[in-house]
């Protein structure tokens, strides 16, 4: 993804409200497959990392990314926005 791809997406995902939060349980394959069914669905997430979770939101980013096939779109604070183009829906966002 070119870096005016990412700014794109950053812009629409400011109007997007985090369907997740990652919490003191961090990411395990039940919250991997709701991720990745809503990430399927919508193509552009964003997900909240609570301050007591056992890693940084950056790393969540980069796990997240590498176990989902996902593209990191931007990590700000304590939120992460993850894209992903859809195999089944031909959206266009």
């Amino acid at each position: 993804m070119d870096s005016k791809e990412r700014s794109r997406l950053s812009s629409l995902a400011q109007t997007v409200k985090p369907v997740f939060q990652i919490g003191k349980n961090g990411i395990n394959d039940i919250v991997l497959k709701e991720i990745e069914d809503v990430l399927e669905a919508r193509e552009l997430i964003k997900i909240n990392v609570l301050k007591t979770a056992p890693k940084e939101p950056k790393e969540f980013l980069e796990e997240l990314c590498k176990e989902l096939n996902a593209e990191q779109v931007n990590c700000v604070g304590q939120k992460i926005v993850l894209y992903r183009k859809s195999k089944r829906n031909k959206k266009k966002n």
